[in-house]
């Protein structure tokens, strides 16, 4: 039986904020970029709202998850 160690632990769930925050920015980045082409006329403002909301939406999951623990 592997041990696992509680750096281990705490690395895999870093890894896990770090994608999931990669992916949520995308996502917003992604349909703020459609928003903006197809509804409000190329403006920069959606893209901006869009990446945003991702990031906080990942960091909101990334705090829940290393908090879990305590």
């Amino acid at each position: 039986m592997a041990q696992t160690f509680n750096e281990d632990q705490y690395g895999k769930k870093i890894d896990r904020c770090l994608t999931d925050t990669l992916l949520k920015f995308g996502a917003g980045f992604a349909i703020g970029g459609v928003l903006s082409l197809l509804f409000f006329k190329r403006r920069s403002w959606p893209i901006l709202t869009g990446s945003a909301f991702g990031i906080g939406v990942a960091y909101d999951n990334c705090e829940r998850s290393l908090n879990a623990s305590k």
